[in-house]
């Protein structure tokens, strides 16, 4: 934990895989604590696993959480969670903030697969994930985020979904909902009365030659090309567990 002030808990985890010069990835970098304790479990030959698990409530109002995740050249990692995440209502002052940094090498791989993130109400919570990748890299990314609890109104969402291939943006987005957010965000041209919300962004080279084709995933879900090699997956559910069916299955017929 990197400390606690009067706003509320500051936390970062850093996580940076390297080729071991044995075919495998070794993690000379894994580092967190309290709230974000990143651990290395059990991978593949070629792949390191690592899951945050979360030793604390929160994010609460004012919590500042972050994580820093690399894959060098040749190195293959995977990020999960323990559990899901939920942004609660806190003694201090302002939002909570979420702040998630992916670098990925020429010839790395990333996963990063967090369970979902659930905004309970009465909570505010600003997430914002940047993805940047050299040429060559590889990365699938997945957010989930819930708004509510069951059968419990929504807390207030912020997020931004930056990616950048070689310094160029191929997506760049910001989705605003719960009390308080840009009116129109529970419509028809935004969630539609649903209460899940998830991106899928799969980066591969073959797709800079071959672009997927734009089409619909079964209700509320579709995929569209990006420019440059990378696909994106947008999807809205009644729920979390819709949610990620629809997200897994998307994810499998790209791969």
């Amino acid at each position: 934990m990197d400390g606690l002030s009067v706003s509320g808990v500051r936390a970062t985890a850093r996580i940076v895989a390297r080729p071991d010069g044995r075919g495998g990835t070794a993690l000379p970098v894994l580092e967190g604590a309290g709230p974000l304790a990143p651990r290395r479990t059990r991978g593949s030959a070629e792949e390191a696993r690592v899951v945050l698990v979360g030793a604390m409530s929160g994010p609460l109002g004012g919590d500042e959480f972050a994580v820093r995740a690399r894959a060098e050249r040749g190195a293959r990692l995977r990020v999960g969670s323990a559990a899901a995440t939920i942004a609660l209502p806190g003694q201090a002052k302002g939002a909570a903030r979420y702040d998630v940094r992916l670098r990925v090498d020429g010839g790395g791989e990333l996963s990063w697969l967090p369970e979902q993130l659930i905004c309970a109400r009465g909570s505010d919570l600003h997430v914002t994930t940047r993805a940047e990748l050299a040429a060559g890299a590889r990365l699938v990314l997945r957010e989930e985020q819930v708004l509510g609890r069951a059968g419990e109104e929504p807390g207030r969402l912020t997020s931004r979904l930056t990616v950048c291939v070689e310094g160029r943006p191929v997506l760049d987005q910001e989705l605003a909902c719960g009390p308080g957010a840009p009116g129109g965000w529970d419509g028809p041209a935004v969630l539609g009365g649903h209460r899940a919300v998830g991106q899928l962004v799969v980066v591969r080279p073959e797709f800079g030659e071959r672009p997927v084709t734009a089409r619909v995933l079964g209700e509320g879900a579709a995929v569209v090309p990006l420019a440059g090699p990378a696909a994106l997956v947008s999807a809205v559910a009644r729920d979390g567990l819709r949610l990620r069916r629809v997200l897994d299955a998307a994810l499998a017929a790209l791969r």
